[in-house]
Parts: structure tokens; sequence; C-alpha cells
């Protein structure tokens, strides 16, 4: 079941379907320089800040301090 909130921007959208690909497929998610050049932008302060967006939503869980830790909720 697909438990996204519904006001997520379009470049959190993108942000998040790398994340969940990069799960599927190595079982973890991308870092925050890695999500950053998949998605085009230049700063991962950037990345950083829509990931942020994302968790307060509740579209993003972070078991640990890095970013490579977050999962999709249940």
């Amino acid at each position: 079941m697909n438990r996204r909130p519904e006001h997520l921007t379009g470049r959190e959208e993108e942000i998040l379907a790398r994340i969940r690909h990069a799960i599927r497929d190595r079982g973890e998610a991308l870092s925050v320089r890695e999500l950053a050049r998949e998605v085009g932008m230049n700063s991962p302060a950037s990345v950083v800040y829509h990931l942020r967006n994302l968790e307060e939503r509740g579209a993003l869980v972070r078991d640990g301090r890095s970013w490579r830790t977050c999962r999709l909720p249940r």
C-alpha cells in the first residue's frame, strides 16, 4: 500500500521515487550526494531540505543519523 502524503512537490516525488528504487534494488537508500547527482541538483544541502520535508510529512522514516538509513513507512 502506498501511504505517501498528497501534498508533495514534484522534486520531493522524484527524490522519494529514487529512494524507493534504491531500497528495492540495493537494500538501502542512496547517500545525499548520490541523490543530488540522480535528480540533477548541485547542492547536497538542497537535497537535505527536501529529505527533511519528506520526513516531517511522514513519507520517510529515518532509523539513524544518516539519510542512508531511511526507510519508507508501512
